[in-house]
């Protein structure tokens, strides 16, 4: 056998393999997205009549673009009772001096504004939320990230997770959505499909999940003891996850909740969003190793890339351009579904670009192995193998 024809070969099964994992992941993720879809959409009539008291808590760390209208969607909540607590390190914070204004506009809204100072624990935003859980007036709490962008019914729908008495812990899917360039808008498509196909495909698998999304939770505010306590929690990057799964083992009920928010994505240039994206990644490689590694086959264009190699080397090119634009048209069918399950209205540029996000996220993946450390608010970090992290 001559080397090139061992390359050939090698190329050919690599690209046979990959190709088969992903799209039996992708008749899974569509099988997920239709279950979703037709319970949201099921759920959405239902009435709305579970509306206990709600502490919403808000972390902040400076004002990013689009803060201003994202914090005034909080005030503009068709909700009976309800505060918004919003907690940064310093008084002098541009995100609480800009929250401060917004809520001097709607004086009805019962809004309070905390300095906790630097944090005591790795975790920043867990810091944040003890703060503030504990400063909250009510038990149901609703967390929520400064990049959340949410609709009036936002808390209507959420709390209602709640009312079966047997769940400790939700989250809200999202639909990225971002003002920024090319790259910017790759990163939103990822967090819509990417990051959905794979909760709705564990959901489906485990009935319920073992993890929560950070972007927006919905708990009471036992839960943090429950899973360890504040300080425990803070050691972990992916504190989120952490709670989910902590509460899980607990044999408490983890779901999803069927409303969908938008995510604000940071309209910053390729190298940013890479780097960005690979910190999410090397937390999750560090928070469920098998899993992550697994992940690595479930991306359908970078096997059609191999597959194009292998027919440029195999002398075959029509071939390989066939295989390639074969993984798209797979990714093109997924990302249509995913986003008609959380009914985008926005769908059609993100569905017509996310080949490219997918054979993105395929070398984000590889680059998640490349060390430990990633930045974070401004500072250097090291994950351990747990998923602890700790100044560098």
């Amino acid at each position: 056998m001559t080397v090139r024809h061992g390359v050939e070969r090698g190329l050919f099964w690599v690209a046979v393999v990959g190709t088969v994992t992903s799209t039996i992941y992708s008749v899974m993720v569509a099988v997920a997205s239709v279950r979703f879809g037709r319970r949201k959409r099921r759920e959405d009539r239902r009435s709305t009549l579970y509306l206990p008291p709600v502490s919403v808590l808000k972390p902040l760390h400076g004002a990013e673009p689009g803060l201003e209208e994202s914090l005034r969607r909080f005030f503009l909540q068709e909700y009976p009772e309800y505060e918004v607590i919003f907690c940064a390190r310093q008084e002098s914070d541009a995100g609480l001096r800009l929250a401060r204004r917004v809520a001097a506009e709607y004086p009805e809204v019962p809004a309070r504004f905390i300095a906790c100072g630097e944090p005591q624990f790795p975790n920043a935003k867990m810091w944040s939320l003890a703060v503030l859980s504990e400063a909250a007036r009510f038990e149901t709490l609703v967390t929520s990230d400064a990049d959340a962008r949410v609709a009036p019914d936002y808390l209507r729908r959420c709390v209602q997770v709640l009312a079966d008495g047997r769940t400790e812990l939700a989250s809200c899917l999202y639909v990225g959505r971002t003002e920024g360039g090319f790259a910017a808008q790759l990163d939103a498509v990822g967090k819509s499909v990417e990051m959905t196909g794979g909760i709705l495909v564990a959901e489906m698998v485990e009935r319920g999940t073992r993890f929560a999304i950070g972007v927006t939770m919905i708990l009471r505010r036992r839960a943090f003891a429950e899973a360890g306590g504040y300080e425990e929690l803070g050691q972990f990057y992916a504190e989120d996850f952490v709670l989910g799964n902590r509460l899980a083992e607990r044999g408490h009920h983890v779901r999803v909740a069927n409303h969908v928010i938008r995510l604000m994505v940071l309209p910053q240039g390729l190298r940013l969003s890479f780097l960005d994206q690979v910190r999410w990644m090397k937390s999750t490689r560090r928070s469920r190793p098998a899993g992550h590694l697994g992940t690595g086959l479930t991306f359908a264009v970078p096997f059609g890339a191999i597959g194009l190699l292998w027919g440029l080397v195999a002398g075959m090119p029509a071939a390989g351009l066939l295989w390639l634009l074969g993984t798209c048209v797979d990714r093109w069918l997924m990302a249509a579904l995913v986003l008609w399950a959380l009914e985008d209205e926005q769908r059609g540029w993100p569905t017509a670009i996310y080949p490219v996000r997918d054979l993105m996220g395929g070398a984000v993946w590889v680059a998640s192995y490349l060390g430990s450390r990633m930045q974070y608010h401004g500072g250097a970090y090291e994950l351990d193998a747990g998923g602890k992290f700790r100044a560098v």
